[in-house]
């Protein structure tokens, strides 16, 4: 027998090889592969860029909530500022990542938008041409390989197919010499059979050498055709990479706030404010304002005047809080359940006119039963509107309680009173608004 055959040999054998025919189109794909990635990136950052939107406005709003609770509430010098030093982090912070997501986006999204506009051209008949070029290369690569392929699969298939012939005929020429009924004209015909089987397979195994021998010389120019556009692709490839590298540096750059400054700068002022917060300077200021360090106008004798009336002139009692505590105080059960529902200030009315009693002599004994008492009181700054000298603010005022004018450097008003002991003048605004300013602040017209 001129070749050993198996059956199972004809079975073909598959591999996932690149170099088998079309298995290049992996390759292919991957540039689609990577258009899509791009895509895929920028929806990312995108995403991302509305995290840090919406956290920054979270921080404001935050920031602009606690800011009017801690004002108007009963905390006050040196700790407050340190208190209200958190919104100020928070709204510098919030300005940070507003930051951030202004560079997610302009910078990073836009960067990558045109890098995939710059590197990948649409076709009129749809996909891409550097899909295109690379399928239309590798194609153009393995055609004459797998051609010559094609051909050793058939030499192949004859050869197998010549050898089972030759062994069938084998065994028929075999089963015939052990049967007696066989005669020998059959037993001729199936030698001759044999011989011709074997002839066959032989040409067959001659052929299929062949085909193979000239496959095996066009595989070393099909392996350096498929490689050079392979490493076309994978140049392409690394582009992409390479500049998917940068983007994530640059995002990871933008988000890192630790690495910025003005983050640190933030932190490093918060931490300023707090340790400058003075427990004893803040008990120093209370028990000044509103403690034994207070102004006191003390009791003295007064000769009786006919002339002078015995009421109790508004300027007599303290410009700040109604501090000052007359003899001629009298409080009535009414006034004093009053006073006792106004005892305990909430947190959040730091700023709220109290009053413990009401002042009054017996001339004013009437005023209690004025449509004022609604309000807790008379108001402390009623006066005759033709009264007053102009004056014009030197410098900015802010109020800093309910009873204070609030002005700006240029700002005209009227002086109603003269300056008291503590340095303060009661004053009209133009839009009618009475109360106390720094008499310093500003100067005769």
């Amino acid at each position: 027998m001129s070749g050993a055959y198996d059956e199972s040999a004809t079975q073909e054998e598959t591999t996932d090889s690149f170099w088998e025919v079309g298995n290049y189109k992996r390759t292919v794909k991957r540039i689609d592969d990577g258009h899509r990635l791009c895509n895929d990136l920028m929806s990312c950052i995108q995403e991302r860029a509305k995290i840090e939107k919406a956290y920054s406005q979270q921080l404001t709003e935050w920031s602009k909530r606690w800011r009017q609770l801690v004002d108007k509430g009963p905390q006050y010098g040196t700790v407050e500022r340190a208190w209200i030093g958190l919104m100020t982090e928070a709204e510098k912070v919030s300005d940070l990542h507003q930051d951030v997501k202004n560079s997610l986006m302009n910078d990073d999204f836009e960067k990558v938008k045109n890098w995939q506009k710059d590197s990948y051209h649409k076709q009129m008949m749809g996909g891409f041409k550097e899909t295109k070029e690379a399928d239309e290369g590798f194609k153009k690569a393995q055609k004459p390989w797998a051609k010559k392929l094609k051909e050793l699969e058939a030499a192949k298939k004859s050869y197998h197919m010549a050898c089972k012939e030759e062994k069938l005929a084998l065994n028929r020429e075999t089963n015939g010499k052990a049967d007696a009924s066989v005669t020998a004209d059959q037993q001729k015909k199936l030698t001759e059979k044999l011989d011709k089987c074997k002839l066959d397979s032989q040409k067959a195994k001659e052929k299929y050498e062949k085909a193979l021998d000239e496959l095996s010389k066009c595989t070393p120019h099909y392996m350096e055709s498929m490689e050079q556009v392979f490493d076309q692709c994978q140049q392409f490839e690394e582009k992409r990479l390479s500049f998917l590298r940068e983007v994530l540096l640059d995002v990871k750059r933008h988000l890192n706030l630790t690495e910025n400054e003005s983050y640190a700068t933030v932190y490093r002022e918060l931490e300023h404010t707090i340790m400058t917060a003075s427990p004893q300077e803040d008990l120093k200021w209370f028990s000044s304002i509103h403690g034994p360090g207070m102004h006191m106008n003390w009791p003295q004798f007064e000769e009786y005047n006919p002339d002078i009336t015995h009421s109790i002139s508004k300027k007599e009692k303290s410009k700040k809080g109604n501090d000052g505590v007359m003899l001629t105080n009298i409080t009535t059960a009414v006034e004093n359940t009053q006073a006792e529902e106004r005892g305990s200030v909430s947190s959040y009315e730091k700023n709220q006119p109290y009053t413990a009693s009401t002042e009054w002599s017996d001339e004013d004994q009437t005023a209690l039963n004025s449509g004022n008492d609604t309000n807790g009181g008379t108001n402390p700054f009623d006066e005759d509107v033709d009264k007053g000298v102009r004056v014009r603010a030197l410098y900015d005022y802010d109020g800093q309680e309910q009873d204070e004018l609030t002005f700006k450097t240029g700002d005209e008003l009227t002086k109603l009173e003269e300056e008291d002991e503590q340095g303060w003048c009661k004053g009209r605004l133009d839009n009618g608004q009475l109360g106390l300013y720094p008499a310093n602040y500003v100067e005769p017209i």
